[in-house]
């Protein structure tokens, strides 16, 4: 059998050219500082790395001493579970309602989206700032306002107890890109389904529930990983009112901050590497899980 071969015009070759040097800027940005540091890292997370002196190679005994050695990784892991758990569903939803709100045609209702989504652009620094000020136990707005009607405030981000519901009314201050997806998923939700609905008998909360969930489901799932997988990754806000030290008794010592303070104050790149590696997995899991069970739930226009 005749072998066809086929060979490129002198114009097919320089367009060729072109775009590989048209994508050669993100290529080699990604090499550089995505794929190679990666790669660094799972190796480093396999050696003893302290910056000042050359890789060891020590095999699994970083893992074995986060798994079985380690007590504060087991407090910075279950401080991520908790936030995880109670920030993400109040963010989802918050941020649900506040779509469907916005969702109806009444006069300055644009003025109103733009004030909702303006806090979630924000400097993370600077909103961990005014929260801050917020939550003062002493002359901050939350607890000026709940001496009004006689409530006695708690010290928030000073007392153990209420540091970390602190952080998670603080996450509800940055629903605003969330809500802007729902609300662009409940705008494309077709009319007649609402109508069909009707004839059918159905009230607004089963509309709500049996035509505007499937409908936006993508993009629920879409809201839900990407929401996890940022919580997970919690930082900014712990680091500056614990100063770093995820305090007080250890509270706001969250995965992120604990491997931001082996790495860079105690110098142990190599443990560092194997938590990053750690949690990438954990990350990966959940990920999976939740692509896994959306087969059953999310439904998209035009699929079976």
């Amino acid at each position: 059998m005749q072998k066809i071969t086929y060979k490129m015009s002198k114009k097919e070759k320089k367009e060729t050219i072109k775009g590989y040097l048209f994508i050669s800027p993100w290529l080699i940005g990604f090499l550089l500082f995505t794929l190679y540091p990666m790669i660094f890292s799972l190796y480093s997370g396999f050696t003893f790395y302290d910056i000042t002196s050359i890789q060891k190679w020590i095999g699994l005994k970083n893992y074995i001493n986060i798994f079985f050695h380690d007590e504060y990784f087991i407090t910075a892991l279950k401080n991520t579970a908790y936030y995880v758990i109670f920030s993400v569903p109040l963010a989802i939803i918050f941020a649900l309602l506040l779509a469907l709100l916005l969702n109806t045609k009444v006069w300055g209702v644009k003025i109103f989206r733009t004030v909702y989504y303006l806090p979630s652009v924000l400097s993370g620094v600077a909103v961990t700032l005014l929260w801050m000020w917020i939550f003062n136990p002493s002359g901050g707005l939350a607890n000026t306002l709940l001496g009004i009607i006689g409530i006695n405030g708690p010290a928030w981000f000073n007392d153990p107890k209420w540091s970390k519901p602190a952080l998670i009314i603080m996450r509800l201050w940055g629903v605003g890109g969330s809500m802007i997806l729902f609300l662009a998923a409940l705008q494309d939700v077709p009319r007649s389904l609402y109508e069909a609905a009707e004839i059918d008998g159905a009230t607004g909360f089963k509309k709500f529930l049996h035509v505007t969930l499937p409908m936006i489901s993508p993009t629920l799932l879409f809201v839900m990983i990407t929401g996890i997988n940022g919580a997970f990754q919690i930082f900014d806000g712990p680091f500056i009112i614990s100063g770093g030290t995820g305090g007080p008794a250890n509270s706001t010592l969250f995965y992120n901050l604990y491997l931001y303070n082996k790495a860079f104050l105690e110098l142990q790149m190599g443990y560092a590497s194997a938590l990053a590696w750690v949690l990438f997995i954990i990350i990966m899991i959940f990920t999976g899980i939740q692509l896994y069970v959306s087969k059953k739930w999310v439904h998209y226009e035009g699929g079976e």
